[in-house]
């Protein structure tokens, strides 16, 4: 740990490696950004997208840069950085490497009210709010079954899986009673997709993300590293366990619902983006800032694969991170069974 005094008595603590792995994990979203904007079917060299991006250029290469490819790319960095915070967050409180939003039901909740949108025939507008409104009446119906003098991590993780069991029974059959036009749109959005997203996808996100992001950052991260020690430990440090658990249950599911709002229920990233963050800086802790870097360049890249793998196909960005966090999940098992953890 490296301290920092101001001559004013202030004074900034930060581990080396972590902030290294932050700023490389951003740089290499930035690029991944520019490779992204450049390629396609009006190629362009990073120069000319630089360019582009800082007022130059032509109209055509104004338009393809600035209305057509960089929406998706803030988007992408977006949702990329708000899953992996969310993830980091509900990972931290029930001290579980598996307390992601995938396995918790909140995705769930946000796809259930997305399709009740589609069955009754709503646009994209509608759908987007019925999304953030389900994962926030899940978020609530979680918290308030999970109560009991208290939430505590172990009956959080259990109840969450039975909610997600229903809530995915539910998702099918309202994907049954839908339309056959509504529901081939309504299981695209379920795969999670960056397609044709623009500024007013992003937007409502970004709102979200200035103002929770420096919450959970600032106000909530040393406390949430002392409640990685446990409640006890926490409560006789000074930390209000019960309060401060619920502000960041409810910026966890504001963020997880505004991110499926703006390009559906992208999967695993949430999960696997804490889990990479934390071999990377070997650091304990939550380390919340780096796993944003993580998860941004994670989502761009998965998404520069979905559109270049197959010439003339693009995939949903949803069936990429399933795939590469599938993967991991595996590897990730198969390396704790190995070392005798399982």
């Amino acid at each position: 740990m490296t301290v920092i005094r101001t001559p004013g008595g202030l004074s900034l603590r930060f581990r080396p490696r972590a902030l290294a792995v932050g700023a490389g994990a951003a740089l290499l979203a930035a690029g991944l950004g520019l490779v992204a904007m450049g390629s396609g079917d009006y190629p362009m060299g990073p120069a000319d997208v630089l360019r582009t991006l800082t007022g130059g250029g032509t109209p055509a290469e104004h338009f393809i840069v600035n209305e057509l490819r960089l929406p998706r790319l803030v988007t992408a960095l977006l949702v990329g950085a708000a899953l992996a915070l969310a993830g980091t967050v509900f990972q931290s409180l029930v001290r579980n490497p598996l307390g992601s939003p995938d396995v918790l039901g909140f995705t769930q909740g946000a796809s259930t009210g997305a399709l009740v949108v589609v069955v009754l025939g709503g646009g994209s507008l509608a759908l987007a709010g019925a999304a953030v409104a389900g994962g926030l009446a899940t978020g609530l119906l979680i918290y308030a079954l999970a109560w009991r003098r208290g939430v505590h991590g172990y009956r959080l993780i259990l109840v969450g899986i039975g909610v997600a069991a229903i809530l995915t029974g539910v998702n099918g059959y309202l994907l049954t009673r839908a339309p056959l036009m509504d529901a081939a749109r309504a299981v695209l959005w379920l795969t999670g997709s960056l397609d044709g997203r623009g500024w007013a996808n992003a937007g409502p996100l970004l709102v979200v993300t200035a103002v929770l992001g420096p919450l959970v950052l600032v106000g909530c991260g040393p406390a949430l590293r002392m409640m990685e020690l446990g409640d006890d430990t926490a409560s006789a440090l000074g930390v209000p366990v019960r309060q401060l658990r619920l502000i960041l249950l409810a910026a966890a599911v504001l963020l997880v619902s505004f991110a499926a709002a703006a390009a559906g229920p992208v999967s695993f990233v949430a999960l696997v983006a804490p889990h990479v963050t934390k071999r990377l800086t070997r650091a304990p802790g939550p380390n919340l800032l780096p796993s944003m870097a993580v998860g941004a360049a994670l989502l761009v890249g998965a998404d520069l694969l979905a559109q270049r793998a197959f010439a003339g196909h693009q995939l949903p960005v949803g069936v990429v991170t399933g795939v590469i966090g599938g993967g991991y999940l595996v590897w990730l098992l198969a390396m704790e069974r190995r070392a005798g953890r399982l």
